[in-house]
């Protein structure tokens, strides 16, 4: 159990998954915090996530906030706003589209708790997704190791606990439009010296909607962040 912790989910046309992830997330949360808050990050979706996101607040108008960008701007861009938006002292977060357990929140607060961790982040036990993804997830967390000799099992896994006194130490986070997000998040964590600690989470199947990582535009966008972020530090 903790005092209080801010949840969020960014989402890009989730409707098929938005619901059921939220409805099954609140209970495990009113159960391990005392004051809580859920805030649903709508990144411009062309579907039904806004309407379902507004049914969602009607059930828990105080605990349910609603981020909507008017366009869509990227995971980077979703990421940062809930981070920002969070205002208790500790903040989870997963992707919207239910590949992961939510219930598996209570062993990242019990590692955080024996270890005294500013950050847990999940590594995948294993990962549902196509090949050619694991692969370029491979190749990216070697570039991101060589450049910035950040060594963790997973770099993008979607599901960590923060502590908010890392959101507000940190510089303040850039990427927008890649996949560079969760990197730049941690490089910095690690340069101002927070403890980072991993735990194996359970990865499944997604169930409807349309993943977008992978998208060439997104691709291109992180490997910008990727040096760009390289190059700053190198004039600092």
């Amino acid at each position: 159990m903790i005092n209080e912790l801010s949840v969020f989910f960014p989402c890009y046309n989730e409707e098929a998954n938005i619901e059921n992830t939220v409805t099954k997330a609140i209970p495990i949360i009113k159960n391990n915090a005392t004051k809580w808050e859920v805030i649903i990050v709508n990144d411009g979706s062309k579907d039904g996530t806004g309407k379902i996101a507004l049914k969602l607040k009607k059930k828990y108008p105080l605990n349910i906030k609603i981020i909507t960008h008017p366009a869509n701007r990227g995971y980077g861009a979703a990421f940062k706003s809930g981070l920002y938006a969070s205002q208790y002292q500790w903040i989870a977060f997963t992707d919207a589209d239910g590949q992961f357990d939510f219930e598996e929140l209570i062993h990242f607060i019990n590692k955080q708790k024996e270890t005294k961790a500013d950050l847990v982040i999940g590594y995948y036990i294993k990962r549902q997704v196509p090949f050619n993804r694991i692969l370029g997830s491979t190749i990216w967390q070697i570039a991101v190791f060589l450049l910035y000799g950040l060594k963790v099992k997973d770099i993008d896994c979607g599901f960590k606990l923060i502590n908010k006194k890392v959101v507000n130490t940190i510089p303040p986070l850039e990427a927008e439009r890649g996949p560079f997000i969760s990197s730049e998040f941690l490089i910095k964590a690690k340069n101002k010296g927070f403890k980072i600690v991993e735990i194996g989470v359970h990865h499944y199947e997604r169930q409807g909607g349309k993943a977008t990582g992978s998208n060439l535009n997104v691709v291109l966008a992180g490997l910008k962040d990727l040096l760009t972020l390289k190059s700053k530090l190198n004039h600092q």
